[in-house]
């Protein structure tokens, strides 16, 4: 079996927040609960589930601009967590991060040339000047914009311009991963199939490997090689597309893909969830899906339970899964 490109191992993150300085103990907010994960060199492993849910924490975790609380990260094997900032800057060019909003992640002082070429000098300090400038016109061509407008700064493009100038951004040292953060949610609906297309379209070209974290799970189905759908930040169901979305096992995967808006459908059929979704500042006891599962007992509500590998390939933790109560 070949070494996966990433691999996340029992990650924990557990941020204090708030409280008074005499509070011996501040409170906790746990975002990310045990999450083991592995992403194949070459496909799109896609991280879904609701606003909060832990997935732009799990991907700044794995990126290194958070540091877990627990647990591991590896890159081709290799620990990459608990490196000085010195030992992972070759890590770094290999791994690149696209970001939700382009005109917050540019910076507005800078012409998108001097953006563009900034990692370059700082990873590549022996490219000369023309190499430089071709490379930017290179990567500029492949996402669709025009190289000419490396002179403007970010105020002057759209939005579907400046995300595309984010991705040459992130594409400009040749990475083998990539980590997309909702990269299409602040866009146009017109503009996000353009975005996702220059994506997919340099994920063939170049070998990349992607994790895309997105809510919208329509886009999940054109896009994704594997899907792994999160709550409260536990990860509650892992497979790839075809079957997670032709067979989902876990309730709440079978609820977020029963809202998905269907044009052949004569009726809709949504499945209605009761009660809140629990703060992660007091995360309920036994399986956090709990107190909204109709598939709920004694069992789920003490015990929490283990993702557990089933014959198709697919993995899911839950009791009533496992018991057949499904």
């Amino acid at each position: 079996m070949s070494t996966p490109l990433v691999e996340v191992k029992e990650i924990h993150k557990i941020f204090e927040v708030g409280g008074h300085f005499l509070q011996r103990e501040k409170p906790k907010v746990r975002a990310i609960n045990d999450v083991s994960l592995q992403i194949k060199e070459g496909e799109a492993f896609c991280l879904v589930g609701e606003s909060g849910c832990g997935k732009s924490t799990l991907a700044r975790t794995v990126m290194g601009l958070l540091h877990p609380s627990a647990g591991e990260i590896q890159y081709r094997g290799a620990r990459i967590d608990n490196l000085k900032h010195k030992d992972r800057l070759p890590y770094h060019r290999k791994m690149q991060m696209i970001f939700q909003n382009p005109y917050a992640s540019l910076n507005p002082r800078r012409t998108i040339q001097k953006t563009l070429e900034e990692p370059l000098r700082f990873h590549f300090p022996e490219m000369s000047d023309k190499d430089v400038k071709e490379k930017v016109e290179e990567v500029m061509t492949s996402v669709g914009n025009d190289p000419s407008w490396g002179k403007r700064y970010p105020h002057e493009f759209s939005g579907g311009q400046r995300q595309r100038i984010s991705i040459a951004r992130a594409l400009m040292v040749d990475p083998d991963f990539v980590v997309a953060d909702e990269p299409i949610s602040a866009l146009d609906v017109s503009i996000q199939a353009q975005v996702l297309n220059v994506m997919m379209d340099a994920q063939e070209k170049r070998n990349l490997t992607y994790l895309f974290i997105t809510h919208d799970l329509s886009v999940v189905e054109h896009f994704g090689t594997t899907v792994g759908v999160m709550y409260l930040g536990t990860l509650c169901e892992l497979a790839d597309t075809k079957t997670l979305f032709s067979k989902p096992r876990h309730p709440y995967t079978q609820v977020l893909l029963s809202a998905i808006p269907r044009l052949t459908c004569e009726e809709m059929d949504h499945t209605k969830l009761t009660g809140e979704v629990p703060s992660a500042m007091n995360l309920p006891s036994g399986c956090v899906f709990h107190n909204r599962c109709p598939y709920a007992n004694e069992r789920c509500k003490r015990e929490i339970p283990l993702l557990r590998k089933l014959e198709d390939g697919a993995a899911v933790a839950c009791h009533a899964l496992e018991e057949g109560r499904i």
